[in-house]
């Protein structure tokens, strides 16, 4: 009887997710694709296009960054974490709670963070060194907890038969954990793209809302998610919010298929 209740709370949770999800993706659908016009992909903003497309190649500029910064710092931690700290270590124990902390920390803290040391201290001003800098912070701990949960989830049993073949510790997680670890570890990094795309509060305070291209590291810019807010904020191109808000849906979108085909080829790869 127990067992039955349980099935159906699981089925009914499951239909409440699945609805709610099909319920935004039809309203922001409905709302913006009316809206979405060749205009807003203008290479330049203006107050009569409302262009998009300065803060699209912002976000690859951004994301693109944030990635190729945090990834390798994650990943090799997570490494560090499983395959080399001695068990039981209380630098392992404090890395990992600061590593946990880090990640319940609020969104806007990172930002306010950032603005305090990077903006203001470093003098980097409202600029994509100061955004991608902050989002790299933010999203570590993400990636190194993914990486490090991936990692245990391989069976040491395969570490053990590696080991006893005569291969040695590289060789042993390149060619064996890695293959096994890689869809874990590249969720990770999915994830970390979703919220570095989605990020308002942090790169308001660090990107700035400048509605121009970026000509440099230093210079300031919007995502995507921050140009849909100022948007919506402005309470007069409402419409156009929604329009975004289609765009950077079907973004997230081609960026997790991507993310996914390259684990399926790197895991083959690997066998």
């Amino acid at each position: 009887m127990s067992s039955k209740i349980i099935r159906s709370l699981v089925y009914l949770s499951a239909t409440i997710t699945f609805a709610s999800l099909v319920f935004i993706l039809v309203y922001i659908f409905s709302n913006g694709l009316p809206h979405l016009t060749a205009d807003m992909f203008a290479w330049e903003f203006t107050p009569d296009n409302q262009s998009l497309m300065p803060a699209l190649i912002t976000t690859f500029i951004v994301l693109g960054l944030t990635l190729l910064i945090a990834t390798p710092i994650g990943v090799f931690t997570g490494f560090y974490l499983v395959e080399y700290a001695k068990k039981g270590n209380k630098v392992v124990g404090a890395i990992r709670m600061a590593t946990d902390t880090l990640a319940a920390v609020p969104s806007i803290v990172y930002g306010l963070f950032g603005m305090l040391f990077f903006v203001t201290f470093l003098g980097f001003q409202y600029s994509v060194a100061a955004g991608v800098l902050t989002s790299v912070i933010m999203v570590l701990p993400l990636i190194i907890r993914s990486t490090e949960e991936a990692l245990m989830a391989v069976n040491d049993s395969l570490r053990e038969a590696s080991f006893g073949l005569g291969a040695g510790k590289l060789r042993t997680i390149f060619r064996v954990v890695l293959p096994g670890a890689m869809p874990g570890i590249l969720a990770g990094v999915i994830l970390a793209s979703g919220r570095v795309i989605g990020e308002t509060a942090a790169l308001m305070y660090t990107l700035g809302t400048s509605s121009n291209l970026p000509t440099g590291l230093f210079s300031s810019g919007r995502t995507l998610a921050l140009h849909m807010y100022v948007l919506s904020n402005e309470g007069i191109h409402v419409n156009q919010s929604f329009a975004t808000g289609v765009v950077l849906i079907l973004f997230v979108l081609v960026i997790n298929g991507l993310s996914t085909f390259l684990s399926n080829k790197l895991t083959k790869g690997t066998k």
